[in-house]
Formats: structure tokens, sequence, C-alpha cells
């Protein structure tokens, strides 16, 4: 059974582009300004275009169209920007690997970003650093998927909800897909608050000290498994994360986003 650090001895990271890592960058200056961010995106004509599509998509419902990448910014806001296309950079950086359903994978990875983002609201955490954890946390499974191609074969059987597939991985491989990407967003130099929550996000009871984060990304990875979540959704979550959230069930129920206010960029 190959150790973390073994792992990543020989696993192939992706390489991630220089305006990906100047984004990056901002997520730890707290002073990062709309223009910087702006000037950033410019340097990827690319990047810009999908954003543009993305601002201007329905999913969005914004009233008015979306014209430049600077009134994408001042509509949609400098952080979910910048969320957006460090999503979309890491989604390029990732290639199709065999034996998983990409449009699969992202969906729950959107959808796993959408539900820690309105947990976060309950918690008083930063919620678009929550929704990029919760985008990430999957993507140590395209490693596994990539270095160790058979056993993605035994984890991806069905039933694969998240709790089979991490209980599959500590069992296969010694370590869960939020720990590689943990070792992963260090890499990248994302923001060590990032790092901890992904590091015990499928185990947040087992952390010492609890990790509020982590907590938050494990009960989004678990609604983000459900075809239709509603409200009736929250009395299937753990009591234990809950409680040590501190979340308020009453609000849980009453603001349960619907699947249609959940923002899917995975079709464009």
């Amino acid at each position: 059974m190959p150790t973390l650090s073994a792992f990543f001895e020989s696993a192939r990271l992706p390489v991630m582009t220089e305006v990906a890592h100047a984004l990056i960058r901002t997520l730890n200056d707290e002073s990062a300004s709309n223009a910087q961010v702006e000037a950033i995106l410019a340097k990827d004509p690319a990047l810009t275009a999908n954003l543009l599509r993305m601002a201007n998509s329905a999913q969005f419902g914004l009233s008015r169209q979306v014209l430049s990448l600077g009134h994408a910014i001042s509509l949609v806001g400098m952080s979910r920007i910048r969320s957006l296309a460090l999503s979309t950079s890491i989604k390029v950086a990732f290639p199709v690997v065999a034996g998983l359903d990409r449009t699969v994978f992202w969906k729950f990875s959107m959808a796993c970003a959408a539900y820690a983002q309105w947990l976060a609201g309950g918690v008083g955490l930063d919620p678009q650093q929550a929704w990029l954890a919760g985008m990430m946390l999957r993507l140590g499974e395209l490693l596994i998927g990539q270095r160790l191609p058979e056993s993605l074969a035994q984890i991806e059987v069905a039933p694969n909800q998240a709790e089979v597939r991490w209980q599959r991985e500590q069992r296969l491989l010694g370590f869960d897909e939020g720990q590689v990407t943990a070792v992963l967003a260090r890499h990248w130099n994302f923001p060590q608050a990032i790092v901890i929550g992904l590091q015990s996000a499928s185990d947040p009871m087992a952390a010492r000290p609890f990790d509020a984060l982590a907590g938050v990304v494990h009960l989004a990875a678990l609604l983000a498994d459900r075809p239709d979540p509603d409200p009736d959704a929250v009395g299937d979550l753990p009591v234990s994360v809950i409680n040590a959230l501190k979340l308020d069930r009453l609000w849980m129920v009453s603001r349960f986003p619907s699947p249609q206010t959940l923002v899917d960029v995975t079709g464009l």
C-alpha cells in the first residue's frame, strides 16, 4: 500500500497556467482589487471569453447583458469571477481519466461547491473560499485514476457516493481523494485554510482541532450526491458535524437552496 508521499513521487501533477497562479496569489492577498483581478484575467482572452459566456448564461439570471470583463466583475463580484476562472483553469489542467464519467464528476464538483458556499453563510466562513474547496475536493480522485487506474476501477464500483468512495480509498490506498487534493492545493500555493479543510473533509470529526471548512465541505459532498436534494435532506446529514459547526437546523431547512438556484457551469 503506497504512502501519500510515495504516491506523489511518481504522480504527474497538472500544470496550472501563469494566469491561474496569479489568481491564486490574490487569494492570499486581502487587498486584491477588482482592477488587479481584471488585469490578470485580461491576459487570457480565451478564459475571458468563457467567463463572459458564463456571466451571460441563464444560470446567473442577470437583468442586463454583460459586455466586458470589468462589467462582469462589477455585476457578479470579483471573488465569484475569480473562483469561476480558477475552476475553469483547473478543469482544463486535468486530462480525461479512463473509467471516470467526466460530466458526472464535474457536476458533483460544482454541486459540492455550491452547497459549500451556502453552508459557509450559516457558519460565518468566507463563501468563495468554501466554494473553491468544495469544487476541488474530488480532484484527488483524478490523480488516483492517472497513477493507479486499477484502484480507480474498484473505487468507482456502484454505489460510489462520497462516503463509500472515501472508505474504499482509505482501505485500498491508506488515504483519500481529499487528502490527495490537499497536497495538490499546497503545491499550487492555495491558502492554508483550503489545504487544511481538504485534508480533513472526509472525516472532519477526527481532526483536532475541528476545522469548520472541513465540516462544511463534508456536508456539501453528502448533499451533492443526492439527485434532487430538498430540505428533508438536512435530516439525513450527520448530527455530530452539524453540531460541531453550530449550524441552526431551522436556518438550514428554511434557507435550503433549490437546484435551480445553484450555478452549474459544467456545460459552458
